[in-house]
């Protein structure tokens, strides 16, 4: 048996979007900026799954932006806030994503921008008080905050921000790559100037995403060449990557209730049973469901002789999971999420990342072989 729990680095395509996107393929091959039938055709394609997008996410679909995924909406939205919206700092926190986090330092060095952290608890939270204290020295300023910690799953209010933001004049940018598809999100409700997508998050395809840019902000595009989204983005689109995204948001909010109870659920088991298994383990990042992203489990093991060979023992016994993110494996850094919460780095870790077509039985299984596979790091 081989068990996949490391949805958060990327999931598996659902049938239903290959069969979407292989239709598009064989059939829709026209260019979209073509103005004869099939160049029509393909365009007709995009708008309806802009639209499609626009729907899910309550927002108008011209402040949809089709990227090939989140790490460049991520970068669009920060680059496009200091080049043509007057930012002059940059608010983050240690624990965002390198997309966000190595952007805001490039910026930093090329832009004189500031780059000023804001406070964050040892869960992940972030320290509010410590936002608008540093949001009252009016300085022109853009807020980049994810809405989900990738690692350690700890939730951001999106509304508590915002409020804040709007209170001080400041832009708001949200990385959501790991909450979209997984959360409802109403962008007319909540007032924020960017939040961004990657496909391969909810059971679509690699290679494409979005960005939502409030219609209030006027910006420019990064990637020169055609007049494509809105001359927001040059370059022939991935139409099927683009028709893929659509089909996997439809399906992810078709059943969002139920697919939330059913993870929910075996993330509440899985924390109960190693609790059982190992008394004195511990929790990265927030674990009430109200406050944590109920995809992602972060644990953090008793220590052991041997603990840096768990992950690589548990993949031998067939269970494939991560330390962190994906994005920075390769790298002999620790996880920069864990180090900035002040964890200690001595203790072994594993995220657990579940997704709609994880079974109990694969957490059972997963639990038996950890229990094993702990054993022989003694």
């Amino acid at each position: 048996m081989r068990v996949y729990l490391d949805n958060a680095a990327t999931t598996q395509i659902a049938p239903e979007v290959v069969d979407a996107m292989v239709e598009v393929l064989k059939d829709d091959f026209g260019n979209p900026s073509s103005t004869h039938f099939y160049g029509r055709q393909v365009k007709a394609l995009i708008e309806i799954s802009r639209r499609k997008v626009a729907r899910h996410i309550n927002c108008s679909p011209s402040e949809v932006v089709f990227t090939s995924g989140g790490t460049e909406a991520d970068n669009m939205a920060l680059f496009c806030a200091v080049n043509d919206l007057g930012v002059k700092r940059i608010i983050t926190s240690p624990i965002e994503h390198h997309a966000v986090g190595h952007c805001v330092d490039a910026l930093a060095s090329n832009n004189s921008i500031l780059n000023q952290p804001v406070n964050v608890d040892s869960r992940g939270n972030i320290d509010l008080i410590h936002l608008e204290s540093l949001l009252k020295e009016g300085i022109p300023t853009l807020v980049s905050l994810m809405h989900a910690n990738n690692e350690i799953a700890t939730l951001l209010s999106l509304k508590e921000v915002s409020v804040l933001c709007r209170k001080y004049n400041a832009f708001f940018h949200s990385d959501t790559v790991q909450t979209m598809g997984h959360y409802q999100f109403d962008l007319m409700d909540t007032d924020v100037d960017f939040v961004t997508c990657a496909a391969h998050k909810f059971h679509g395809p690699k290679g494409i995403g979005f960005l939502y840019i409030n219609k209030k902000n006027k910006v420019e595009s990064l990637i020169y060449g055609g007049s494509q989204e809105r001359g927001l983005r040059g370059g022939t689109e991935n139409v099927y990557g683009i028709v893929g995204l659509a089909k996997a948001m439809d399906l992810a909010y078709e059943d969002l209730q139920k697919h939330q109870k059913h993870i929910q659920s075996l993330k509440s088991f899985m924390i109960e049973e190693l609790k059982k298994l190992f008394p004195t383990i511990s929790f990265h990042g927030e674990i009430e469901p109200s406050k944590s992203l109920y995809t992602v489990l972060n644990v953090c093991f008793p220590k052991t002789k041997k603990g840096g060979m768990l992950l690589f023992t548990l993949d031998l016994k067939g269970v494939a999971v991560s330390g962190g993110s994906a994005c920075s494996s390769g790298s002999n850094k620790g996880s920069h999420v864990l180090e900035g919460i002040g964890a200690d780095l001595t203790r072994p870790n594993a995220r657990f990342s579940f997704s709609r077509y994880t079974t109990k039985e694969e957490i059972v299984f997963t639990l038996e072989q950890l229990k094993s596979s702990f054993e022989q790091t003694l």
